[in-house]
């Protein structure tokens, strides 16, 4: 069974102009972050004839799977990107920062922990349905965090493929398992 993790197409919303933003200021930018086009690009799909292709609702996700999957798409929210923490600051913070922030709040941040183990909930079922309803090879769209889950997930059980610390925008990256 081969299984291909492909991360959606370029966001069209460029990084927030203002140099520091309030908490309010960046939910604002994610919000309109997630209403974007996208850039469409090109997928190679490896000469492979997938059977069944998983996205997630979102709607960059969904473009990416129609433009590069030409069948039926099973739509799956489970397959979202994993849930901005608000952390309510009194001050601004230059966009790296608050990067850093989400990158380290699974650590300092309790509903940040907590939206973590649901992620990782929500990626092995997709897999245990994927599974469990056919041994065809699958292609997943979804978003750079939930297929970093979604890799430790499927190399867990048994599958093989590459690592990739920040996946590229329109790249699969195919995993097998013999």
């Amino acid at each position: 069974m081969k299984v291909a993790l492909v991360r959606h197409y370029k966001v069209n919303k460029g990084l927030p102009e203002n140099h520091r933003l309030s908490t309010n200021e960046l939910v604002a930018w994610f919000q309109e972050y997630d209403e974007s086009d996208i850039t469409y690009g090109e997928t190679d799909l490896n000469n492979i004839e997938w059977k069944r292709c998983f996205s997630s609702d979102m709607p960059r996700a969904h473009k990416t799977a129609k433009h590069i999957y030409k069948q039926e798409i099973t739509l799956l929210p489970e397959l979202r990107e994993i849930p901005m923490p608000i952390i309510p600051l009194k001050f601004k913070l230059p966009f790296i920062l608050w990067a850093l922030l989400f990158r380290i709040s699974g650590l300092i941040n309790k509903q940040a922990r907590k939206d973590m183990a649901e992620t990782k909930r929500k990626v092995a079922a997709v897999l245990d349905r994927a599974i469990s309803e056919s041994e065809d090879d699958l292609l997943i769209v979804s978003h750079g965090g939930i297929m970093k889950f979604m890799r430790k997930e499927l190399i867990k059980r048994g599958f093989k493929g590459p690592r990739f610390d920040i996946a590229v925008n329109g790249k699969l990256y195919l995993f097998e398992k013999q």
